[in-house]
């Protein structure tokens, strides 16, 4: 169909009232990724398609998510609502422009598969005026019927309206449709709001089509891809169905899952193959994993890249910038943020690294922190090839341990190091004999005194 054009229109104006929130609807987020541009993002993945987006309430907020996805798409604003007919309406000046096929999607149907609505458009290049999409309801109760005929569609009957017979029909309407583009305008126009809302339902153009004698027809999609979202139960639903979809992918590509269910992933997440992943993993936007890492149980990443036969956690956090070399290692109990860690370089446990490079096969020892934050600015670390930091040492940046500096544990570093240098930032011990004793009794005679005196 690459030599077809086609408009995508998605709906985005619902004011969302269920999910009981000052967002608005389309905006929340799934996977990491606002609704909105979920479906967006399944429309560009069909040939030639232009996008027409219909807002209302936080119109500018929705466009700002959808335009990384659909640099050229257009807005129109919805400023009554009216029905979906109506907002389908709303973008007349784009559909009048002369499309193929015109598509409708909602907003908050975040699960739609490319390959249905690739369907939808293969209907009515096949001669179809307008395709609906259909699922099949194991309980179709609340859902509209799809009424065929000799292979036809002639009607779509809401439930309340449906007699005993249709009500048993389990082949139910998905709302999502295409429209020859010739034909989509006066099918459109021709939707009245003879009903008792008042309203224009975009369902109506196929009893009006089949009445002209037009072609409608019905495919058939997973309940998935039509699950749409109205309250955060459905939202939380729909999460679990993406999260299974990804994790099974990625299972399929060569990645290894402990416990699939319990590792939670985002829209962008790369994972090369032979990694392995332990339980609890959150990855948030932004993370790309190399060959043959390991994730250990209960991380954290968002914003990170991790190189080939890294190892991290159990128990790490990886926050935006951490950039972690090959066969680097970010162990339990430690944090790193903005940060170069090069190959082979070791940050065992208990570490805190944030605006710093730290040298390949460097050691850092448990305890140790870069002090990076003056509560004005924030400071660099520079620590060298070879390295080897001692535990329980801050790093007051901004500062240079070079290439082979040896740190001694305990010190506080505030001024650079020479490369093969051996630095103490600590006072000098001071042991004095019998003290620890003499303190003992001091301090157990004012407890026994409290205690006589309570």
């Amino acid at each position: 169909m690459s030599h077809r054009s086609c408009l995508s229109v998605v709906l985005a104006a619902g004011e969302g009232t269920r999910m009981k929130s000052a967002l608005p609807k389309v905006l929340h987020p799934l996977a990491g990724l606002p609704l909105v541009a979920h479906a967006v993002k399944a429309a560009r993945m069909t040939d030639g398609v232009d996008v027409a987006l219909v807002v209302g309430r936080g119109a500018e907020e929705v466009r700002a998510a959808v335009l990384p996805y659909a640099p050229d798409a257009e807005t129109f604003l919805q400023k009554e609502r009216l029905g979906t007919a109506h907002a389908v309406l709303s973008a007349r000046e784009k559909i009048a422009r002369g499309y193929d096929d015109i598509l409708v999607l909602f907003g908050d149907t975040p699960l739609v598969q490319p390959d249905a609505l690739a369907a939808l458009r293969a209907a009515i290049a096949g001669g179809a005026v307008v395709a609906v999409m259909g699922f099949r309801a194991p309980d179709p109760t609340g859902y509209g019927r799809l009424l065929e005929q000799d292979g036809k569609l002639v009607a779509i009957r809401e439930h309340k309206d449906a007699t005993d017979e249709e009500r048993a029909i389990d082949f139910c309407n998905g709302g999502i449709m295409a429209i020859a583009g010739n034909e989509a305008l006066a099918l459109l126009d021709a939707v009245g709001n003879a009903n008792s809302k008042g309203e224009y339902y975009l369902t109506d153009i196929v009893e009006i089509a089949a009445a002209r004698g037009l072609t409608v027809v019905a495919t058939e999609a997973a309940y998935e891809s039509v699950l749409g979202i109205n309250t955060r139960a459905e939202l939380a639903e729909a999460e679990a169905i993406w999260q299974q979809r990804r994790r099974h992918a990625l299972m399929l590509s060569g990645v290894s899952m402990v416990a699939p269910e319990t590792v939670f992933l985002s829209h962008d997440t790369e994972i090369e193959a032979e990694v392995h992943l332990e339980p609890n993993i959150v990855f948030g936007p932004g993370v790309t994993v190399g060959s043959g890492a390991r994730i250990r149980a209960f991380s954290h990443l968002e914003g990170a890249s991790i190189g080939p036969a890294a190892e991290i956690g159990p128990y790490a956090r990886l926050r935006p910038g951490a950039q972690i070399g090959d066969s680097a290692k970010v162990g339990n109990f430690c944090e790193v943020k903005n940060a170069v860690v090069d190959t082979g370089a070791k940050i065992n446990h208990l570490t805190y690294i944030g605006d710093a490079h730290i040298g390949a096969k460097a050691n850092i020892g448990a305890g140790t922190i870069t002090c990076n934050y003056d509560g004005f600015l924030k400071h660099h670390t520079e620590i060298g090839a070879g390295a080897f930091i001692g535990s329980n040492s801050s790093l007051v940046a901004p500062v240079t341990i070079a290439a082979g500096g040896y740190i001694a544990s305990g010190s506080v570093i505030t001024n650079d190091v020479p490369a093969d240098a051996l630095a103490f930032g600590r006072a000098r011990q001071h042991n004095k004999e019998g003290l620890g004793r003499r303190l003992r009794d001091i301090l157990a005679a004012r407890k026994a005194a409290n205690k006589s005196t309570s």
